[in-house]
């Protein structure tokens, strides 16, 4: 399913390469999500070309921008099909990755993922604003990563709560959000975070990306995140 050659050609600028078995284990997604698409709607992008650029490469980039250790802790927040941290996780499975997502039917496509792969991982079944406040989860991970979910003010709000201090919290985003990124700037300092990095690049010729990594420099206030309703009405300024 997957272009090896074109993958390879599209992470060697983050100084990636995809061994064998990673690539043995991500193609077997790929050919899963393509086909579990045709009765569940995972993605809209099903080629081979934007299969192979627009989800494995894109998710791999991330490695190009922050420097994730071994057997490090990572949730991936609003997961959906497992972008990014099930390719996080098959790419290297030395990273613990617990998949946080609120539809049910997603997390038992990346269960079957992991069964396929033999690979482990905790999925968790609930809103990030409710597993946030659970002391099994508050403050545990090395790194919390989200994709697309939300605005950055508030996906900040969701995310940085995950994140024990010292940690990161990496958003992948379109690249045209520069003033997304300013107004984030006040709510990451309120829950504790600063931004390390804001990175533009393009992932091939026309496909501009920006991954944004946050440092977690102090714990988060015990008040946030707060309630749906009010991180939708008042995100934080």
């Amino acid at each position: 399913m997957l272009d090896r050659e074109l993958l390879n050609i599209t992470i060697e600028k983050f100084g990636l390469e995809v061994s064998d078995d990673a690539f043995f284990r991500l193609d077997k997604y790929a050919e899963m999500l393509v086909e579990t698409n045709k009765s569940f709607n995972l993605t809209a992008i099903t080629d081979v070309e934007g299969v192979t650029v627009k989800h494995f490469a894109d998710c791999l980039s991330i490695f190009g921008f922050a420097d994730i250790p071994d057997n490090s802790t990572l949730i991936d927040v609003g997961t959906g099909a497992g972008f990014p941290g099930l390719v996080i996780k098959l790419f290297r499975p030395d990273v613990n990755v617990t998949f946080l997502d609120s539809t049910k039917k997603k997390l038992g496509f990346i269960e079957s993922v992991l069964n396929e792969t033999e690979m482990t991982g905790e999925t968790v079944h609930m809103r990030a604003e409710e597993a946030a406040v659970l002391p099994k989860y508050r403050e545990k991970f090395d790194f919390a990563t989200a994709r697309a979910v939300a605005a950055l003010p508030v996906l900040s709000e969701y995310c940085l709560p995950f994140v024990k201090t010292g940690g990161k919290f990496i958003s992948m985003k379109s690249a045209d959000i520069a003033e997304e990124v300013q107004a984030a700037n006040s709510a990451i300092r309120i829950l504790g975070g600063e931004t390390e990095s804001d990175n533009l690049f393009s992932l091939v010729e026309n496909v501009p990306r920006r991954i944004i990594v946050v440092k977690k420099k102090s714990q988060t206030l015990t008040k946030y995140p707060r309630k749906t309703a009010q991180i939708a009405k008042k995100p934080l300024k």
